[in-house]
């Protein structure tokens, strides 16, 4: 009995704790008071007198990241067990199979497996769908599966997967996994060096560091920092990979909030390794958080010529806060702002549209503000570049097939179609290009666009309301118009398809290194961005 009212009463008291301490930060104390105890009452009151039994635990849980969702999607509860899930390692190292893999509608797929680490050992290749870890069916298990991949070093899990309609197995032996910041560098021509930075994690600045003096040390005298798709990571590495190129005592990022102990101002405080080289930096779309400081800060000190297409918009800085019970809040508290004084966050989620997104500005609202020098720089979330490149951006039809795995499907099919390329390079031919569109209509690949969904959404609304009959000949000719419509975007943006799909086939003979090897001497950014260098006058126009 004693056990079933501290079940049923805990919450009640873990929520006057919440009380006494959000008194001291809220003015409308009565309204929160008032809020908090007509939940509990509530919460006591289905807890006793629900028909049949239910699970508190789960309930608060959802009620909490519900509650949350209404905020922003980067402040989240972890529960207990999330703590142990979810909580970040900056370290870059832990212990598990070495491999990027997805879970998506039922369905677990290694999406890219590292080289020489235990994934790649074991045989799995990308594409492959693990169907069953040890004597669990994944069809039937509907937690978190990536703990059955996880476990102590030198582990064995068995691991039962399917590959182009066959059924293997394979056994997997865990083993630590140390994920570089810098995964590749090297040399575009004789006198460009190349640094791919990939995650701010705690070696990020020791390993750029090591790359630019490798480098200058074979006779680079120009730098290109690639921040392309780098999600971000630990702001102090942020701040020393600029130091790496600016003295001591600049401003880098201000962080603002409407607490005072929230709004920080951080400087480099480190001796540089080079003030004065030469440097591009490359970002895109997939170029959020830390990667929008460097790449902001550098710009706002005319110290770099930024490349590539506008980033991601994330300014948004959080903090972990650990709960009672084991649990963890992590929690928005502030923006992030350039040395100039631009806001790098791109939506408002204070500000939703009629479908509950959150706003993002108006280019026509964006504010200017000035660099160092007195260029034009501008807000509106993100980073734009000095020099836009439209190879960085991707057409709506190729998003879509980015998002929906047709490009990694094909991939697939064409990698085991093709074994014998080892180490050449995919050529990919406009045979190859209509037999990837015949794939797509042969598996029946949904774009997911607007008019695309509203149409399945108009044919589902019929037969619910039994009279798809009768408009049945109009909705197929308005899909046979989709479709065509589709094949000619498809035909439109038949060059980026093609290098994502050599892109992706690189991946898949020759792992993320070959990848690299390639880009250096024949992405159009990098060979863009490497002429820029070695022209200096052009250089010094965009910095002036």
């Amino acid at each position: 009995m004693l056990s079933v009212l501290k079940k049923r009463y805990i919450i009640p008291v873990a929520a006057a704790g919440i009380l006494y301490v959000g008194a001291s930060f809220k003015d409308n104390l009565f309204e929160v008071a008032k809020q908090i105890e007509i939940f509990t009452t509530l919460f006591k009151e289905v807890n006793m007198n629900y028909v049949d039994e239910i699970n508190p635990a789960a309930i608060m849980d959802k009620a909490i990241k519900g509650m949350l969702a209404d905020l922003d999607p980067y402040t989240v509860y972890f529960n207990e067990q999330d703590v142990v899930k979810f909580k970040i390692n900056s370290t870059g190292e832990y212990t598990g199979i070495g491999a990027i893999i997805n879970r998506k509608e039922g369905k677990l797929t290694i999406v890219e497996p590292y080289k020489d680490y235990p994934a790649d050992k074991a045989g799995l290749k990308a594409g492959d769908e693990i169907i069953k870890i040890g004597d669990i069916n994944l069809s039937d298990f509907k937690e978190d599966v990536g703990q059955l991949l996880k476990g102590a070093k030198n582990a064995k899990i068995d691991i039962t997967y399917l590959r182009q309609g066959k059924t293997l197995k394979t056994e997997l032996t865990l083993n630590e996994v140390a994920l570089k910041a810098v995964p590749f560098f090297g040399m575009s021509d004789n006198k460009t060096g190349y640094i791919v930075l990939s995650q701010f994690n705690v070696k990020a600045t020791t390993e750029t560091k090591a790359a630019l003096e490798s480098l200058k040390a074979s006779g680079a005298t120009q730098i290109i920092l690639d921040l392309r798709d780098n999600p971000g990571g630990l702001l102090n590495e942020a701040v020393n990979i600029c130091n790496l190129f600016v003295p001591k005592g600049e401003v880098i990022v201000t962080t603002k909030s409407k607490i005072q102990k929230h709004n920080n101002t951080y400087m480099t405080t480190r001796d540089p390794v080079d003030t004065q080289i030469p440097l591009v930096v490359l970002v895109n779309g997939k170029s959020a958080s830390a990667s929008e400081i460097v790449a902001g800060a550098l710009q706002d000190l005319d110290r770099a010529v930024v490349v590539g297409s506008r980033s991601f918009g994330k300014g948004l800085v959080q903090r972990p806060v650990d709960l009672t019970y084991g649990t963890q809040l992590k929690i928005t508290i502030s923006r992030y702002y350039t040395p100039s004084g631009r806001c790098i966050q791109a939506l408002d989620y204070l500000h939703k549209d009629k479908d509950g997104k959150a706003v993002r500005t108006d280019a026509t609202k964006y504010n200017e503000f000035k660099t160092r020098k007195g260029r034009k720089v501008y807000d509106g979330g993100g980073v734009s570049p000095d020099l836009e490149m439209d190879e960085t951006k991707h057409s709506a039809i190729v998003e879509a097939l980015v998002k929906n795995n047709g490009i990694f499907d094909f991939a697939t099919e064409y990698y085991y179609k093709n074994p014998n390329l080892g180490g050449k390079i995919p050529t990919i031919s406009d045979a190859d290009f209509s037999s990837f569109k015949q794939f797509l209509k042969r598996e029946k690949f949904t774009f997911d666009t607007e008019t695309e969904m509203a149409l399945k959404e108009t044919l589902a609304a019929a037969k619910k309301e039994k009279i798809d009959d009768g408009i049945m000949q109009a909705y197929q000719q308005l899909l046979t118009a989709l479709e065509k419509s589709e094949t000619v975007l498809l035909d439109k943006s038949s060059t980026q398809i093609k290098n994502l799909l050599r892109d992706e086939l690189i991946k898949r003979y020759q792992y993320k290194e070959g990848l690299y090897d390639y880009y250096i001497k024949n992405n159009p950014e990098i060979k863009r961005s490497t002429a820029l260098l070695n022209n200096s006058a052009e250089y010094q126009k965009f910095l002036n």
